[in-house]
C-alpha cells in the first residue's frame, strides 16, 4: 500500500478526442437484458463520438456469484486494465453484490505504481473507487456505469458524466427531479429515466444566512460497501485522513439495501471506527429505500442522530447513487460546496 506519506493524490489524464474507452465487470457484467443492450448501444454511440472501444474479458460473462466471473478473475481482469497502456479510461458494466470478494487478488501496489486512469462506477463499485483513492492515492470517478451511457436521449446526468471525463464541466449543480419508477426493461432496455419528483433538498447545521458553504477532500460512496470494508485489512482510512487532514473532510454517502436502522448503525460503525474526524460536512444521496420509517425514525434522523452534534453542514436528499439521477463526484477532488436555498454547486479542484 502507500508508503509515501507525503505523495500528494494522483489524477488521470481526461479523455482526448480519439482516446480509448476501455469497459470491465468486477462486479456484474452486461450478460443479461436490459443492460445487455442497453451496453451495445453505450458502444454505439460513444464509437459514434470517435472513439476506440476495449472490452475485457468478463464484460458479457455471468457465470460468478453476485459478480461477472470468479473473484480471482475479476481481480485480475482490474489488474491487467488499470495497468494497461492500451486503454485511457475505465468504466464498470455494471454494480452488483459481492465485488468485495475481488480485492483479495487485487493487487493495489500495482495500481499505485502504474500510470493512473479515470475509473468510473457506482454502487458495488465503491470497492475500487474508494480503494482507489485511500490506498494508491489515486483519483477516481463515482459515477454512472456502462449501461447508463446507452439510454436514448442521454438524461444531463449522463451527459455530466462524459464530460467529466473529458475535463470539461468539473462544476455540478444536479438536477430538478428524480425517478422513484423506472421504466426500463427487457422490452424497453434504452429508455431514459422517468424522473417524475422534484428534487426538495434538507440542510442541517447551516450559517446565519441558512446557507451552505464547506470545502474538503471528497471521498465515500455506497455505505453497504464502506462499512463491510472497514476494519478490514483494506481500511486504511485512518492514516488517509492524517495525509489529508489540512483539507479537512468531505463525506459523500448512499445507500442501496439498508434499511433506515442499518444506515444508523453504520453511521455510528464510521463514527466509532474513526472515519469521520477532521470531517467538514456530509452530501447525503437519496437512499433507495425512500421514505421509510421503522419505530420512528426516518431516513434523516438515521443520519442526523448519530452526526447532527458535530455541528458540520449536512445536504440530504442530494443526487447521489441508486436513486437516480446522480451527479457524477470525483473521489479523492477537493470539494467547494455552496446550498442557498435549493441552488446546489459542487466544484471540484484536481489539486
Amino acid at each position: 500500500y502507500n508508503k509515501d506519506k507525503e505523495r500528494g493524490m494522483r489524477y488521470p489524464e481526461f479523455l482526448k478526442d480519439g482516446g480509448t474507452v476501455g469497459f470491465i465487470a468486477p462486479s456484474y457484467g452486461c450478460n443479461m437484458e436490459p443492460y445487455k443492450s442497453a451496453f451495445a448501444n453505450a458502444q454505439k454511440k460513444l464509437r459514434s463520438f470517435g472513439y476506440s472501444l476495449l472490452l475485457g474479458p468478463n464484460c458479457y460473462a455471468g457465470c460468478g456469484i453476485g459478480i461477472s466471473n470468479t473473484p480471482k478473475a475479476c481481480g485480475e481482469e482490474i489488474n491487467e486494465w488499470y495497468s494497461s497502456d492500451k486503454v485511457d479510461v475505465l468504466i464498470s458494466c455494471g454494480g452488483g453484490e459481492l465485488m468485495c470478494e475481488d480485492l483479495n487478488y487485487v493487487d493495489f501496489d500495482l495500481l499505485r505504481d502504474s500510470k493512473p486512469k479515470w475509473f468510473m462506477g457506482y454502487s458495488d463499485n465503491t470497492n475500487l473507487v474508494f480503494l482507489l483513492t485511500t490506498l494508491c492515492d489515486t483519483a477516481a470517478v463515482y459515477g454512472p456505469c456502462a449501461a447508463a451511457f446507452g439510454m436514448e436521449p442521454w438524461h444531463r446526468s449522463i451527459e455530466d458524466a462524459y464530460r467529466l471525463l473529458r475535463g470539461e464541466k468539473l462544476t455540478e449543480t444536479g438536477y430538478d427531479s428524480y425517478e422513484t419508477e423506472s421504466l426500463k426493461d427487457e422490452e424497453h432496455p434504452l429508455i431514459p429515466y422517468n424522473v417524475t419528483e422534484p428534487r426538495v433538498l434538507k440542510s442541517y447545521n447551516t450559517d446565519e444566512n441558512g446557507e451552505i458553504h464547506m470545502s474538503g477532500r471528497l471521498v465515500g460512496g455506497c455505505m453497504d460497501c464502506l462499512v463491510n470494508l472497514l476494519g478490514t485489512k483494506f481500511d486504511r482510512v485512518d492514516e488517509w485522513t492524517e495525509r489529508y487532514r489540512e483539507d479537512g473532510i468531505i463525506w459523500y454517502l448512499e445507500s442501496c439495501d439498508l434499511n433506515v436502522m442499518a444506515i444508523r448503525r453504520a453511521m455510528w460503525q464510521m463514527e466509532n471506527a474513526g472515519w469521520v474526524k477532521y470531517v467538514k460536512g456530509f452530501i447525503i444521496g437519496r437512499p433507495a429505500v425512500h421514505g421509510q420509517v421503522m419505530f420512528g425514525l426516518d431516513q434523516y434522523d438515521a443520519v442526523m442522530g448519530i452526526i447532527g452534534n458535530m455541528n458540520v453542514p449536512v445536504i440530504m436528499d442530494a443526487d447521489i447513487g441508486h436513486v437516480a439521477p446522480m451527479i457524477p463526484i470525483i473521489c479523492g477532488s477537493i470539494g467547494k460546496v455552496d446550498l442557498k436555498g435549493q441552488d446546489f454547486s459542487l466544484k471540484m479542484v484536481c489539486k
